[in-house]
């Protein structure tokens, strides 16, 4: 444990928490869910994937601080981000007479804590919840900012609460047995965050270590998440409810959750859909702010390196637009866009819809001759 990584998360609420990272970080999360809660009871929330092994392991740490202590388990996937198991939660919850001083724990990747981190944000108006990320992409970003979701038919993440968690365990070891586009999703994150951080030294950092970390070298992870964590952290500090520094954390996102409506949850991984997110919108900030196109192929070459290729998929220009103007970013009808003037300058701008729909228009051609070269498949067709 002395090894161990810590970030302290000050927001201008009052509210703080820990983010604990290294390897072994799991030993004590028992021990400091004791530390900070006089509670009785404990639900541990895991998905099909996760629970077996990692939910388990933090089920019976909790035991042995004294907790009494339940476990739920909910199916893998994007499409568990839903009402209707908000709701399956929300009665288990009260089956189990959880208390408004007891706790829950979310231990898995961005579904789970957000599923998590929402159901104990709306039961009996709100308990604490710890979050204990297994994936790279919760560790670096979906865990951190209490920003809790589900998602409805018509969008990503439009039913959602701001509710912190009160401690967050980052045990690297956990990522050994991630798949490739768990992978993606991370490094999709980390790749955004690097572009938009204040120190550029960040971005080079990640430029000159990227085929390191596609290797998976625990050394590079375990300073990769301190990193990003620790930049995710700061900005939340400054900005606890998105209303304005922390807009810069929806670089690539407004057309990733487009993508990812568009072709179905889980069709393709949010990672994928951030780095097509990051192109596009550099792509958009050559017209609309001046970005110097060596920027864009320097991080068109980033992402890349880091597994990120483009990806041959592609919808109706028409119909991401439209789910484009229901995003929970645009204001008065207007689509609003992160956009680049520099690698670590940015700003938030809407953008005219004309505009817009010729960029779509660009990039769904380009994304046809991809699709081509693939032998007439999308990605995700067997």
């Amino acid at each position: 444990m002395s090894n161990d990584r810590s970030i302290q998360v000050v927001l201008p609420s009052g509210h703080r928490y820990e983010i604990r990272i290294g390897k072994g970080a799991l030993t004590a999360v028992g021990s400091t869910a004791r530390s900070l809660k006089e509670s009785r009871k404990a639900v541990v929330i895991s998905d099909s994937t996760v629970g077996p092994a990692y939910g388990k392991l933090v089920k019976k740490r909790l035991e042995e601080a004294g907790f009494e202590t339940y476990d739920l388990l909910v199916p893998a996937g994007e499409e568990s981000k839903s009402i209707e198991l908000a709701t399956e939660i929300w009665s288990a919850l009260a089956g189990y007479e959880l208390g408004r001083d007891d706790l829950a724990v979310a231990v898995g990747g961005g579904v789970v804590g957000d599923l998590t981190g929402f159901t104990a944000s709306t039961y009996k108006r709100g308990i604490d919840f710890i979050q204990v990320p297994t994936t790279l992409l919760a560790m670096v970003d979906a865990s951190i900012g209490g920003k809790t979701a589900v998602n409805l038919p018509e969008g990503k993440n439009l039913v959602g609460t701001f509710h912190q968690p009160i401690f967050i365990c980052s045990d690297v070891r956990t990522l050994k047995t991630l798949g490739d586009e768990d992978w993606a999703n991370g490094f999709a994150e980390i790749a955004k965050s690097a572009m938009i951080a204040p120190r550029r030294s960040f971005y080079e950092w990640l430029r000159n270590n990227a085929a390191g970390l596609k290797e998976h070298d625990e050394g590079l992870l375990e300073q990769v998440v301190y990193e990003t964590a620790q930049f995710k952290a700061r900005v939340v500090a400054s900005d606890e409810t998105e209303a304005g520094a922390r807009e810069c954390l929806n670089y690539g996102h407004t057309l990733a959750h487009a993508i990812e409506a568009a072709a179905g949850y889980g069709t393709i991984g949010h990672g994928r859909a951030v780095a097509e997110g990051m192109r596009f919108a550099a792509r958009l900030s050559v017209e609309v702010l001046g970005l110097d196109p060596r920027i864009v192929k320097a991080q068109d070459k980033l992402l890349d390196s880091l597994g990120l290729e483009a990806i041959p998929w592609v919808a109706p220009p028409e119909r991401l637009f439209k789910i484009m103007k229901t995003d929970k970013k645009a204001r008065g009808g207007q689509i609003r866009f992160v956009l680049l003037d520099d690698i670590t300058s940015w700003k938030v701008q809407p953008v005219a819809d004309d505009t817009i729909i010729s960029h779509l228009e660009a990039w769904c051609m380009a994304k046809s001759r991809l699709i081509e070269k693939n032998g007439g498949k999308m990605w995700g067709e067997k």
